[in-house]
């Protein structure tokens, strides 16, 4: 079974990350935009932008660099080794609080209900859940996800009890019966949900905005390959258009990038929510509920009361929504 989005799901594994901002540099010996890319739909779709010639229809010279290790390149991103990288706002936050000169450029999707707790079939409602035990790796996507259903429920942690699992061993923990509910995503979920064992009390269809995926660039690149990362939205948009259009076709690319099945990998994109043009508009739009300025507190609030974070950056250093507005002119 894969092991996808383990690393990148870890909101904590940021913490461990060296801040050497500049000290890591080495001139890059072409004019090329490095970016890092990691095992997540969102991300792998740079492989479809890529093979079917987007980058070079909109003049973008980049060059993706794969990482095994999430947290690998947040780091590298961090001490200048990237012009750009595949991260998630809640791991783009660590970074800011410690001055790091990064900013979003794009959203490339939020999760879609391929994060959800799942439930026996006696469990109902949320008054079902108080007392229950419940599996989930701590400090990950999974545990934001948690802690985000219960107050919508007027609930917290202190109503049920916490198992501290892998994503997988949560997942046949609960198909096994050891526990009465599990936060896990895709496989996970898609796995739960086919041998019949659990279903979805809560996805991430239910926390809309709380878990982008972004572009995060490094200030020094937005100023000086600035065409080629316009040029590499414009071609995201175009890859986005051809995932819903063509997902078969998708699925073998992207699938086989992460030596999975195409089936299976299908499995995971109605899951992911893919930005156009209009939703990246709206997430640059600090008016909009669900912008990225919007949920930033709540994210950041998150990281806060587990220690993940020191202090609270300024978010609005970190965003950049001037290069999807150029990408549509």
């Amino acid at each position: 079974m894969s092991v996808r989005h383990v690393s990148r799901r870890i909101l904590c594994s940021i913490a461990a990350v060296s801040f050497t901002l500049f000290s890591a540099w080495s001139p890059l010996a072409r004019a090329e935009v490095k970016v890092g890319v990691s095992d997540w739909p969102g991300w792998v779709a740079w492989y479809v932008a890529e093979q079917n010639g987007y980058f070079k229809k909109y003049g973008a010279d980049v060059k993706l660099v794969w990482f095994a290790n999430y947290t690998d390149s947040i780091s590298a991103l961090s001490s200048g080794q990237l012009d750009a990288n595949s991260q998630t706002w809640s791991d783009t936050m660590a970074p800011l609080a410690k001055g790091v000169p990064v900013k979003a450029v794009l959203v490339n999707d939020n999760s879609f209900g391929n994060d959800a707790l799942m439930v026996n079939a006696k469990i109902k409602t949320f008054a079902d859940l108080k007392g229950k035990t419940i599996a989930l790796e701590q400090f990950s996507i999974s545990h934001f996800v948690l802690v985000t259903a219960l107050e919508k429920h007027g609930m917290s942690l202190k109503d049920v009890k916490i198992t501290n699992l892998a994503a997988g061993d949560a997942a046949a923990a609960f198909m096994a019966g050891r526990v009465d509910a599990a936060v896990v995503w895709n496989p996970w979920v898609n796995s739960i949900e086919t041998s019949g064992t659990g279903h979805a009390l809560f996805t991430s269809k239910d926390m809309p905005g709380l878990i982008p995926d972004l572009l995060v660039a490094q200030d020094k690149a937005i100023a000086s390959k600035r065409k080629d990362l316009v040029g590499m939205i414009k071609a995201w948009y175009d890859a986005q258009a051809y995932i819903a259009a063509h997902p078969d076709e998708s699925a073998k690319i992207m699938s086989k990038v992460v030596s999975m099945k195409p089936a299976e990998y299908k499995s995971f994109l109605p899951g992911t929510r893919f930005f156009n043009a209009k939703d990246n508009a709206d997430a640059f739009n600090p008016a909009s509920p669900t912008s990225l300025m919007a949920v930033a507190p709540t994210i950041n609030k998150f990281l806060l009361e587990n220690k993940l974070v020191d202090g609270k950056p300024d978010f609005a250093k970190g965003l950049d929504g001037s290069l999807v507005k150029e990408a549509t002119r």
